[in-house]
């Protein structure tokens, strides 16, 4: 098998399982709370990056770069996994798997003009068209396609939606400011991350619960939204010569995603959630195209 396959491969595995993050996250909250779903699922994401880090030569660059990056460390660790996560796991908590994924597809256009700020990066035409499709979406969910109503009956599950992408974005664009493997830093932040769970855990004196069916779905989340899925995707764009076509398959995700929140989750899927996708994923799709183009 040759390269550009296997990469097709790993990224194709990658999407398969993100697609089924949204059902494990409705599922598992209707058994645990979300402060006990971050816990076990931080738990298990430190283990795992832990093991990819002192099992191999990354190890003797986490100490030094602990040292002199101290501060970042606690900043980004705070950002995510913790508050990142806790705003995503509230979302889920107000809206339905279906949107609330939907709303989080548009990260990528939220790191676009975060970075214009933060890194000096421009705007360009197709990053504007791009939020015009995109937001429009996002306004299809909060009205439920009445848009002429105006009738924001999920307005705060929106917003909170909305707010993750920007934890999210914004942990990204410092990330990228640090120059550091990237294995190494998201460690290093599951370490905050986990502890301040465990503080805010101990503080709120939440009693933990082990119902089997939410313990396996906070490790399954734990194990591949946070884990596994990170080494298949950056394993496939080592592979590939052809970067965008890799990072297009990531539109196959939402797609699939609405597959299993029907049939598993049991969620019936609004034609107003179909048609708020298709505006965002067309939106994503103009602003990936312009950034080819150099537009």
């Amino acid at each position: 098998m040759n390269r550009e396959k296997q990469a097709t491969l790993y990224a194709l595995s990658a999407v398969l399982i993100w697609s089924t993050i949204a059902t494990a996250l409705t599922m598992t909250l209707r058994t645990m709370r979300k402060e006990e779903m971050l816990l076990w699922a931080f738990l298990v994401s430190f283990l795992i990056l832990g093991g990819m880090v002192f099992a191999t030569e990354k190890k003797k660059r986490l100490f030094p770069y602990l040292r002199q990056h101290w501060k970042q460390t606690l900043l980004l660790g705070m950002i995510n996994p913790f508050i990142y996560y806790f705003t995503l796991f509230y979302a889920y908590e107000l809206l339905p798997a279906q949107e609330a994924q939907a709303i989080n597809y548009t990260w990528a256009l939220m790191l676009s003009y975060l970075s214009v700020p933060l890194l000096g990066h421009r705007v360009g035409k197709g990053d504007i068209i791009a939020g015009l499709f995109c937001y429009l979406g996002v306004l299809i969910i909060a009205t439920h396609g009445n848009l002429m109503a105006l009738d924001f009956s999920h307005a705060k599950g929106v917003l909170v939606a909305l707010l993750s992408t920007v934890f999210w974005a914004l942990y990204w664009i410092f990330v990228t400011k640090l120059k550091e493997d990237t294995v190494i830093v998201l460690f290093a932040n599951f370490s905050v991350g986990l502890t301040a769970i465990v503080l805010y855990t101990l503080f709120a004196h939440t009693a933990l619960q082990m119902e089997p069916e939410g313990m396996w779905g906070a490790l399954y989340i734990g194990l591949f939204e946070m884990g596994v899925t990170f080494v298949l995707w950056g394993k496939a764009l080592s592979l590939t010569a052809h970067t965008a076509s890799i990072s297009n398959l990531i539109f196959l995700s939402p797609i699939l995603s609405l597959v299993w929140i029907y049939f598993v989750a049991g969620e019936a899927i609004y034609v107003s959630t179909v048609a708020a996708l298709g505006l965002i994923l067309l939106g994503l799709l103009i602003q990936q195209k312009s950034r080819n183009l150099g537009k």
